[in-house]
C-alpha cells in the first residue's frame, strides 16, 4: 500500500510539473517543407524576391527565385519575409529566471581567474525568458558566465531543447574576460570620496592577467599535477577559442590590441567597445571584431554626440570592423535584439546590412558560420516567416519558425496571457 501511494505521489508531481513547464521541444523534423512566394533575406546582404525555399532532414537543400518544383509540405507566404534565425550574444539567457530571486540566478562562480567554469552546465533549457525570445525570432544565443576576472567558458545554444545537453550549439567556444578599468569609482562603504578617479592599480591588474596567461601557456607544455584553470586555456594558446574581452575606453581597447599582440592570441573579440570608434583602424588592422551593447543607449558622457551608441555599428563597419549586436550580459532584454538592428537602421546601415550584425557576423565570430547564420543550401534550417520587416516592432509578427528544420512552437507564457486578457476584454466589450 505505501508503495502504491508514494506511486500516486509521484504521478500527481510529475502532472503537476508537467502542467507549469515550458512548450514541449519539437520532434525532429520527419517531411520536407517548401515555403514559397516569400521575400528572402539571406543574411549576407542579399534579398531573393519570390523566393523558393526547400529544407529536409533539418538542412536547406534549395533556395531561389521563383521556381515550381516543390516538396514535402508547402508553406504559402506570398507578401511575407524569411529570415535565418536571429543570434543573440553575451548574455546570460537561461541563466537568470528572475533577477530579484538569488535562488534563480546561476551565472556566477566564486574566484577570479576561472576560464574552467562553464556556463552551459547552468543553462535553464526550461526557462520561460527562454521561450520567450522566439515570437521575435532569436532562435538562437551564446550564454556566459560572469563574475570575476576571467569569468568562464560560454557555449552557443539553439532555444527549443529538452535540456542543456539538447540545447547545444557549440560548447565551451570561448572564455569571457573583464579588463581593468582605467577610472575607478570611490567606493563610500571604505570611505573613499565619490565619483571617479584614476586607478592607481591599472598596471598591477593587467600584470595579474599576464601572468595567468604565461602560466597557462608554460602549463600547456609541461606534465605535471593537474591544474583546473590552467588546463582549460590550452584551446585559447592553440586557437580553436575565442577570448571575448570587455572593455570600452581608448585606453584600455589599445591596451587589448596590444595584449593580444604580445600573448600572440589570433581569436580575440572585444565586448562593449563603446570608444572603439576612436581606434576602429586599429582594430581593422588587428582583425578583432566588436561585439557593441546597448546601441539604444545613452551616451555615457555629457560631452559625447547623442546618437554616437545609435551611429557606432555604421562608424565601425566602415572601417573594415566586423560587428555584431549584443547585450552586457542580460537575459530577458534579449528578445529586443531585433529591435536593436532596426535602430541602427536610421543612422547610415541599410536593412540588410544591420540584418548581419544579428545573424552572419555573430555566426562568423562564434565559429559557426559554415552550418548557420544565413539562408544558404546545406546549411542548417534555422529560420522563421515573418509578416513584414522583422527589424520594426510593427512587421515583426512571426506566422512559422525552424530550427534545424524542426517546426516549434512559438507559444510563450507572455503569448498565453494576452490571448487570455484579449478573450477576456474582447467578450466584455
Amino acid at each position: 500500500m505505501k508503495t502504491l501511494q508514494q506511486l500516486l505521489v509521484a504521478v500527481v508531481f510529475l502532472l503537476g510539473a508537467t502542467a507549469i513547464a515550458q512548450q514541449t521541444p519539437a520532434p525532429a523534423q520527419a517531411t520536407a517543407y517548401t515555403i514559397t512566394g516569400a521575400t528572402a533575406h539571406v543574411g549576407d546582404g542579399t534579398v531573393i524576391d519570390n523566393a523558393t525555399i526547400v529544407f529536409e532532414n533539418g538542412k536547406i537543400s534549395t533556395i531561389q527565385s521563383g521556381g515550381s518544383a516543390t516538396k514535402g509540405t508547402v508553406i504559402n507566404a506570398t507578401g511575407k519575409h524569411v529570415y535565418p534565425g536571429f543570434i543573440a550574444t553575451n548574455t546570460t539567457l537561461g541563466l537568470v529566471e528572475v533577477g530579484a530571486v538569488r535562488q534563480s540566478n546561476d551565472y556566477d562562480e566564486i574566484g577570479e581567474m576561472i576560464p574552467h567554469v562553464r556556463g552551459i552546465i547552468a543553462y535553464n533549457a526550461e526557462s520561460k525568458v527562454v521561450e520567450s525570445m522566439r515570437p521575435n525570432g532569436v532562435l538562437m544565443a551564446q550564454i556566459r558566465p560572469v563574475g570575476g576576472t576571467i569569468s568562464g567558458a560560454s557555449s552557443v545554444v539553439q532555444l527549443d531543447a529538452w535540456n542543456w545537453e539538447d540545447a547545444a550549439y557549440k560548447t565551451d567556444e570561448g572564455i569571457f574576460m573583464d579588463w581593468p578599468r582605467t577610472m575607478r569609482r570611490g567606493r563610500w562603504w571604505l570611505g573613499e570620496e565619490p565619483g571617479y578617479k584614476p586607478n592607481k592599480s591599472y598596471k598591477e591588474d593587467i600584470n595579474k592577467i599576464k601572468m595567468f596567461f604565461n602560466n597557462s601557456r608554460a602549463y600547456s607544455k609541461a606534465k605535471g599535477t593537474k591544474n583546473l584553470p590552467f588546463d582549460a586555456m590550452k584551446n585559447v594558446f592553440n586557437g580553436t577559442q575565442k577570448v571575448y574581452i570587455s572593455a570600452n575606453d581608448q585606453k584600455q581597447i589599445l591596451d587589448v590590441i596590444a595584449f593580444a599582440k604580445e600573448m600572440q592570441l589570433t581569436n580575440v573579440v572585444l565586448v562593449g567597445g563603446y570608444q572603439s570608434y576612436k581606434v576602429a583602424e586599429e582594430l581593422a588592422k588587428a582583425n578583432i571584431p566588436v561585439i557593441l551593447q546597448r546601441v539604444q543607449g545613452l551616451p555615457s558622457m555629457e560631452d559625447h554626440d547623442y546618437d554616437l551608441p545609435y551611429k557606432l555599428p555604421k562608424l565601425l563597419t566602415d572601417a573594415g570592423v566586423t560587428v555584431a549586436l549584443g547585450y552586457d550580459a542580460e537575459y530577458w532584454q534579449v528578445r529586443n535584439l531585433p529591435f536593436y538592428a532596426g535602430q541602427v537602421t536610421q543612422f547610415g546601415l541599410s536593412d540588410e546590412d544591420a540584418l548581419k550584425m544579428i545573424t552572419l557576423n555573430p555566426a562568423k565570430i562564434m565559429g559557426i558560420a559554415s552550418t548557420t547564420g544565413t539562408l544558404a543550401p546545406g546549411k542548417d534550417a534555422t529560420l522563421f516567416i515573418s509578416d513584414g520587416n522583422a527589424l520594426d516592432m510593427r512587421g515583426n509578427n512571426l506566422s512559422r519558425a525552424f530550427i534545424q528544420g524542426r517546426d516549434i512552437s512559438l507559444e510563450s507564457h507572455q503569448t498565453k496571457l494576452a490571448k487570455r486578457y484579449a478573450e477576456k476584454y474582447g467578450q466584455s466589450e
